[in-house]
């Protein structure tokens, strides 16, 4: 593996949108998405047919999570069983009897939006916060500004699978901005300023495959760094990163050594809102049925207070 290069060096002429919407800003560059966004992503609705990204939270055959990261486990607290002889089933008037669950979870541990707080180096995140307003809880930039303000706009589907012919992008494997660009042409749409870009791999089609090999030399698929690909990001003002991968980017990046570079000089730096681990199937196929590949975008994590990201379920509407 290539001796990491310090982020403070890699990102220290990368472009910056601290100050852009204020000093107390905390949504970034979702500031992009005004209501003339909005109605933008609404006038592609032409079929009413909508598409749910989360994918299921405690699936039989596994939950993909970030290496460290355990899957959520769902208890039941109260079912039938807690009425039979000898149970602890509280007695209700009129013999009510109910289920109950609880669960445990890494708030990204399924599709998630990360807090823009989330990632950060030379002690100040997004904004210029300092990085020990996280202690204890992210006091500045968590998820609930983005979850009170809500996300929605025209969104697009890049496809780099199919663009590539491949049922999935493999380990390491890695894409710029141009290849974003040439995989729209071929798809016959155009990247607007300030669209939503969701990235389709399929990658996590390997964890059902392989199981816990898939953690072994871990490193995903994804976009790789350059100061072209940050500004690209920069000039097209895109708000908000969706990919169907654990962290939108590839896990290493082979140029520097560096890890989570994007996380940094997007997310950070421009405060781009980043969507993960998403399940954009059922999408894609519809997409490559009808060639409609841009559409309208909804989402909006729970409202939790000073966490460091929130599990969604984003809905697309053709």
């Amino acid at each position: 593996m290539t001796e990491a290069l310090d982020l403070t060096e890699l990102l220290k002429d990368a472009p910056s949108n601290w100050g852009k919407w204020g000093a107390d800003d905390e949504v970034g560059s979702l500031n992009y998405l005004t209501a003339e966004e909005v109605l933008r992503g609404v006038a592609h609705i032409k079929r009413g047919e909508l598409f749910t990204l989360q994918r299921l939270i405690g699936d039989p055959n596994g939950d993909p999570v970030w290496p460290g990261r355990t899957p959520a486990e769902r208890t039941m607290v109260f079912d039938e069983s807690s009425w039979d002889e000898g149970g602890d089933g509280p007695s209700f008037p009129g013999g009510l009897h109910y289920a109950d669950d609880k669960m445990s979870s890494f708030l990204q541990g399924s599709t998630q939006y990360d807090a823009l707080g989330h990632v950060w180096f030379d002690n100040l995140l997004w904004n210029g916060y300092d990085s020990r307003t996280t202690i204890g809880g992210l006091s500045k930039a968590s998820v609930a500004p983005i979850a009170e303000r809500g996300v929605a706009g025209r969104a697009i589907l890049l496809d780099m699978a199919r663009f590539r012919g491949k049922d999935s992008l493999d380990a390491r494997e890695t894409y710029t901005h141009e290849d974003l660009e040439a995989c729209a042409d071929a798809q016959g749409i155009t990247i607007e300023k300030r669209d939503i870009i969701i990235i389709r791999t399929n990658h996590l089609q390997q964890f059902f495959e392989k199981g816990d090999a898939f953690y072994e030399d871990f490193c995903e698929s994804g976009l790789v760094y350059s100061p072209e690909l940050v500004q690209w990001f920069q000039d097209k003002e895109v708000p908000n990163l969706v990919t169907d991968t654990i962290a939108n980017e590839v896990t290493h990046d082979p140029n520097n050594g560096a890890a989570l570079v994007l996380h940094n000089a997007l997310m950070r730096n421009l405060g781009i809102a980043f969507t993960e681990i998403c399940d954009l199937e059922k999408l894609a196929a519809d997409c490559a049925e009808d060639g409609v590949y841009s559409f309208f975008y909804v989402a909006a994590p729970l409202k939790i207070s000073e966490a460091t990201g929130s599990p969604v379920n984003p809905v697309v509407i053709k």
